[in-house]
């Protein structure tokens, strides 16, 4: 079978979008186009954000390979499926320029996991995967039957059929992602790092995947949710092929990078400098080093509320003090060039208090954010214990109760939102 995967040209305009706007490597296609390659596939991977190619040209390229089947990714790169643009307009304006030239038509992404139904409707795709995709992308192309393949959801005369829960890759031995030299050349761009100018080719990759934590607001029930570690042997080859193309920063992209001795011993060595996203609560001073002499120089710690009440509010099962996660951030800061710890909007923590908590810490070297207001992804728990299961309107409920809670927004965020209903125009069929 001859199959494309599309990584769309992202644009955000008046989006809720929290993610980083540059374009990164599109790991979950890498790992779908490996997997397929593995199975004897003819395989075509288009990147249209990092190539820089615009919705029609992309759309042409995919033409021309006249594949059997045609998988688009509805968020960009497995690091933003926790915070995905709730938008489906970049995939439907790829799907329109394609025009019924790419065969059938495979959506995966976090829309399509929590809700399959509307995914479909929206993008007017022929399959919907749920949950983790690229064992079942393997698994479509193999099939002569759809209904026989896991974790999908496709339309049978009319009805929508959803076949079985999301699905939980097993992950651990994926062989190491091999990525074009040009691609790397175009990709300058160094994730969360800001202690210096970039240097050399950026990359993304993932240690580990899932978070042993159930924080209301982390949208991960339907996808990458339970905790795996990657074996370390094929971790570092896939980092070691990456130095060798001339790579020279990588960010994890771990919903949480646990400490782990034997990677960060691995690591320092190696002429390799990296990002992470954890929780400072977990790491011990002297881990804290560790992760400094391995080459880490930026941290993205999630402390979310001031307040111990917030914090538990929040489901963050964190047992340390506000002052003790000061410290650690501190501490952090003494081996790590940038340390931020990010901050939700929570009700009940007091302006003041949040405004004299991040002056200590900035003046101290430590960013702490302006806090993020909370969007309820269909995909959190918070978004379930107030409205119960995601349905067809899942999306434009969250949206709605989002803009109409707050009366401004985050420092990250550049244009005002609009109604989802504005911004997806497109998917009105």
């Amino acid at each position: 079978m001859r199959v494309a995967l599309v990584n769309p040209h992202w644009t955000f305009e008046n989006s809720i979008y929290f993610g980083c706007r540059a374009p990164h490597l599109p790991l979950e296609l890498g790992y779908s186009k490996l997997l397929l390659d593995e199975a004897g596939h003819e395989t075509l991977l288009v990147d249209a954000h990092l190539e820089g190619h615009s919705s029609q040209v992309a759309a042409d390229i995919v033409a021309e390979f006249q594949p059997d089947m045609t998988v688009l990714t509805t968020a960009p790169t497995y690091l933003f499926w926790r915070c995905a643009p709730p938008e489906l307009r970049v995939p439907r304006i790829f799907l329109d320029e394609l025009d019924g030239r790419g065969g059938q038509i495979v959506i995966v992404g976090p829309h399509g996991s929590a809700t399959p139904g509307t995914t479909l409707r929206k993008l007017g795709a022929d399959v919907v995967v749920r949950g983790e995709c690229e064992e079942i992308v393997a698994q479509i192309a193999a099939s002569d039957d759809i209904s026989a393949v896991p974790s999908i959801a496709f339309i049978r005369d009319g009805e929508i059929v959803v076949a079985g829960p999301p699905h939980s890759a097993r992950f651990v031995d994926l062989a190491a992602l091999q990525w074009p030299s040009a691609w790397l050349k175009r990709h300058s761009h160094h994730h969360h790092r800001f202690d210096r100018k970039p240097v050399g080719p950026g990359a993304e990759v993932e240690a580990s995947r899932g978070c042993p934590y159930s924080c209301t607001f982390c949208a991960k029930v339907d996808f990458r949710d339970k905790y795996r570690r990657r074996d370390l042997s094929i971790l570092l080859d896939e980092i070691d092929g990456l130095i060798a193309q001339g790579v020279t920063y990588i960010y994890f992209i771990d919903e949480i990078f646990l400490p782990q001795k034997p990677l960060l011993e691995a690591l320092v060595p190696r002429p390799v400098s990296f990002g992470v996203q954890t929780r400072i609560d977990l790491w011990k001073p002297e881990m804290l080093d560790l992760l400094g002499a391995a080459g880490c120089v930026s941290i993205e710690a999630g402390v979310e509320s001031l307040t111990a009440e917030g914090r538990a509010m929040l489901d963050k099962n964190c047992h340390v003090s506000t002052d003790e996660l000061a410290e650690r951030l501190l501490l952090a800061r003494r081996s790590v060039p940038f340390v931020q710890a990010n901050l939700i909007k929570i009700a009940g923590d007091d302006p003041g208090s949040v405004e004299r908590w991040r002056d200590r810490l900035q003046s101290n070297g430590v960013w702490a954010n302006d806090p993020v207001p909370l969007y309820p992804y269909p995909s959190s728990p918070d978004y379930r214990r107030m409205w119960g299961e995601p349905d067809d309107f899942a999306w434009e409920r969250a949206h709605a109760h989002y803009l109409a809670q707050f009366d401004h927004f985050s420092d990250i965020q550049e244009e005002r939102p609009l109604a989802l209903a504005e911004l997806e125009t497109v998917c009105r069929a």
